[in-house]
């Protein structure tokens, strides 16, 4: 650390912050590319993996996106073999979007190898440490959303 003058470190936390979201933009293209995708379609593979199976309607709520997107973008993914699409057991006028095993792989491939390094970097946190650092980064992503929100109002 440069210094023990709060103002100075916050100034360096804010720059590493930034740095941070970069190098992650980065890593978010790079992966995209590799997959043959843009960032949205990436964007939407990523809620799937995360909710395993989610309705078009959920996706475009989810995404930010109109119905007429949500169709192309789940087009477009279907086409590279990323998605199926079957109707909602529950209800036949629904569908269902799930990841298949083509994308899985192709994430872990690439998600994978960064998980790993991930978390054998915070193995060497305490836990009252890590729970520090799962409070600030719980309370930047509100931040994030909260901001959001505000300026799409």
């Amino acid at each position: 650390m440069s210094s023990d003058n709060p103002e100075n470190l916050q100034r360096e936390l804010a720059a590493e912050i930034r740095a941070l979201q970069t190098a992650v933009d980065s890593f978010d293209y790079a992966a995209a590319e590799r997959l043959g995708v843009n960032r949205t379609d990436l964007h939407c593979l990523d809620v799937l993996m995360q909710r395993e199976s989610a309705a078009p309607s959920e996706l475009g709520a989810a995404l930010n996106l109109t119905t007429g997107s949500v169709t192309a973008l789940l087009d477009r993914l279907d086409r590279l073999g990323y998605i199926t699409r079957s109707p909602d057991p529950a209800d036949r006028r629904r569908s269902v979007v799930r990841p298949t095993d083509k994308a899985v792989k192709a994430a872990e491939e690439i998600f994978g190898p960064l998980a790993q390094d991930g978390f054998r970097q915070v193995a060497r946190y305490s836990v009252d440490e890590l729970a520090l650092l799962l409070d600030f980064f719980r309370t930047s992503r509100e931040l994030q959303e909260r901001h959001t929100e505000r300026i799409r109002r």
